[in-house]
């Protein structure tokens, strides 16, 4: 399965399986692939497990010089032309398949976007990637995996797939390796290029595990850091959860800027890896998916949930290891992406099966992670690190859903969670909180301070952290919030200022206004955002398409002339004169940041409770800059360009959601 970088879209191939028990095929090919002439040829076997009739699947582009079984031909599906029936059987069957054709060419200019969206098999001599998701090998449909596989290239290339390499060999012939994976699995996807090889081996709990990079010329001077970080990030996970279930780990090179994980390696693009950041985040990310994703198998049917408990488990982890401040500043941020949502256009955790643009990634990603952090904090750090131990040594290599997370947790905590799952995967949206009313008043030299807390419906059972402020500082308290008003009564030793709702941001909600200032988000996530190009010839318009088709989930949506105030987040798009004109004409004064430094300026605007998002570029040329770079920063609320280099950035700061005594 290809399972995505933090902030990277993520391709889910959606399996049809029962969660019950895992029925696996076992496929066994020799792969041949000539990069320059774009050339694929296969030939084996695909042995499938006794059952009910099912289909074999191979992309159009393959012609299928062989698929048969017990010496007969298979038969066309009547529905689709890349499918072939497999009649039923009360023993295995054994289908003998040989097939060829021509891969795309690779396109160096593709970004990770366009990869997802395409899902092709393509190749040339800078790299080849082919992707379970393109059909490129025949496999039973709705079937997990193993298998073997013996893979061929020229001279200069070097390839591989998810699994235990048991042969290799380079010379003048050219590669040979072969590659063997025994645990069901998701699909095979296939890599290859130029690469140098460096290779080191780890002693972990009761294995040796061979780790090795495959760099693309010029990146072999990163190989040595990557692997102690690897092996860093396999010891602290065989720690906290269980025994990494391969005999290998991989980090390869992609010559397009994308971000994939499968089980016993990842693979990032070569300006990714570049990164000094990479290593200390995104690498520990696709390290955990070997047990979360590729170890223990998303009910895609009733919710992806690995990617919420390895964001949870790798990306939060690392912040709250820096420190409080800074997991503090990611579930704000968390939160303040999730405020960008309109009410109603997200969706529900066991729905979410993979990103597929900016919303998806906030429900799945960030609110499922938000959703593990809450329940530790209701069953305590040493309960849910034993519901993480039991529920992979029960549940690996086997399908599970977050019923499955649900009884691992209460059984490690020996607490009834069924309305905390419910409340949060079951149900779209988040709670809207806010203090109702509070006072206070001295008594015997001590105050005693009243608070009532109210929350829109349908009600949520909550625990809702407040502060009370006082010239000697702040006093934590909690309130119980289960129906639509919920009120608590306690004593402060000193006189209190006021109070401040969930001020360390413990809860996943909708934040007020003041809360969360606005970001790029809310006009990129929203789906009726339209846009307004202020010069109206066409070298402005191709590069303001070409710039929105990449920032805004819904596409670009043009509307003419020079509108007022709208009631849907608006793009304003021009060269600075122009945006200071359309400013000026709507009676607004200074923009609050974006100087006059660089040749491009992006910032945010709330006016009148609408959204309106600012990009002044010096010209067309400047603009199309922006179109891979801004994208990246829908977290931001201001940003200064240089090409397409962010020389400034920024987000507006918020305000606490407070009670102000008098």
């Amino acid at each position: 399965m290809l399972r995505c970088i933090c902030g990277i879209l993520l391709l889910a191939l959606v399996l049809q399986v029962e969660a019950a028990g895992l029925t696996a095929a076992h496929l066994e090919v020799r792969i041949a692939i000539d990069p320059t002439g774009r050339t694929l040829h296969g030939a084996g076997t695909l042995d499938v497990p006794p059952g009910a009739a099912t289909r074999v699947r191979l992309d159009r582009r393959f012609d299928a010089a062989e698929m048969q079984s017990e010496g007969k031909p298979l038969l066309r599906a009547q529905d689709r032309t890349d499918a072939w029936v497999l009649p039923a059987a009360t023993t295995a069957r054994r289908v003998t398949i040989r097939w060829q054709g021509t891969l795309d060419r690779l396109d160096p200019a593709m970004d990770h976007r366009d990869t997802l969206a395409a899902a092709t098999p393509v190749t040339a001599s800078e790299g080849t990637f082919l992707p379970a998701a393109s059909h490129w090998y025949p496999s039973a449909e709705g079937l997990l995996e193993t298998w073997r596989v013996a893979l061929e290239l020229p001279p200069g290339q070097r390839g591989l797939v998810p699994g235990r390499l048991l042969e290799e060999r380079d010379d003048a012939q050219g590669y040979r390796a072969v590659f063997e994976f025994t645990h069901p699995g998701e699909g095979i996807d296939l890599m290859a290029g130029p690469y140098a090889i460096t290779e080191r081996t780890v002693t972990l709990a009761d294995r040796s595990v061979r780790l090795r990079t495959w760099f693309a010329p010029g990146l072999e001077g990163l190989a040595d850091g990557y692997l102690t970080s690897t092996a860093d990030y396999l010891g602290l996970y065989e720690r906290w959860i269980g025994p990494y279930p391969y005999t290998e780990f991989s980090v390869v090179s992609s010559p397009t800027p994308t971000g994939f994980g499968m089980p016993t390696l990842t693979y990032l693009g070569a300006d990714v890896l570049k990164l000094p950041f990479i290593r200390a985040t995104s690498l520990g990310h696709e390290v955990l998916h070997n047990w979360w994703g590729n170890g223990v198998y998303p009910d895609y049917a009733r919710g992806n949930w690995s990617e919420g408990l390895t964001t949870f488990m790798a990306d939060y982890h690392y912040k709250e290891r820096e420190s409080a401040t800074a997991a503090r500043d990611m579930r704000l941020g968390w939160l303040r992406d999730f405020a960008a949502v309109p009410e109603g256009s997200d969706q529900t955790l066991e729905s979410f099966t993979a990103r597929t643009h900016g919303a998806s990634q906030i429900v799945g990603y960030h609110k499922a992670a938000m959703t593990f952090s809450m329940l530790r904090d209701l069953i305590g750090t040493e309960a849910f690190d034993r519901g993480v131990r039991a529920f992979w040594s029960a549940r690996k290599f086997t399908v599970a859903s977050w019923d499955d997370l649900r009884i691992a947790f209460e059984q490690a905590s020996a607490r009834d969670l069924r309305w905390f799952f419910a409340q949060w995967t079951a149900r779209a949206g988040a709670p809207r909180i806010r203090i109702e009313h509070a006072d206070r008043r001295e008594v015997g030299g001590r105050w005693q301070v009243r608070i009532t807390l109210a929350q829109d419906g349908p009600a949520y059972r909550l625990q809702v952290p407040v502060s009370v402020q006082t010239d000697q500082g702040s006093i934590p308290h909690l309130v119980d919030l289960a129906a639509g008003t919920g009120s608590a009564e306690f004593d402060v030793p000193q006189r209190p200022s006021a109070i401040t709702l969930d001020p360390d941001l413990r809860l996943f909600r909708r934040l007020s206004t003041d809360e969360a200032p606005p970001i790029l988000r809310d006009a990129m996530v929203h789906p009726d955002t339209a846009a307004v190009v202020l010069p109206s010839n066409s070298t402005w318009m191709d590069a303001a398409r070409n710039l929105l088709a990449k920032l805004l989930d819904g596409g670009p949506r043009f509307v003419e002339g020079t509108p007022g105030r709208t009631t849907a987040p608006l793009v304003v798009i021009g060269s600075r004169a122009d945006i200071e004109g359309y400013r000026s004409r709507l009676g607004l004064t200074a923009p609050p940041k974006a100087g006059p430094s660089g040749n491009a300026q992006v910032w945010v605007e709330r006016v009148d409770g609408n959204v309106l998002l600012f990009i002044a570029a010096r010209d067309p040329a400047a603009l199309s800059a922006l179109a891979r770079p801004l994208p990246h920063y829908g977290k931001q609320s201001w940003l200064t360009f240089e090409g397409a280099k962010a020389v400034e950035r920024g987000v507006w700061p918020p305000a606490a959601a407070q009670w102000r005594f008098d």
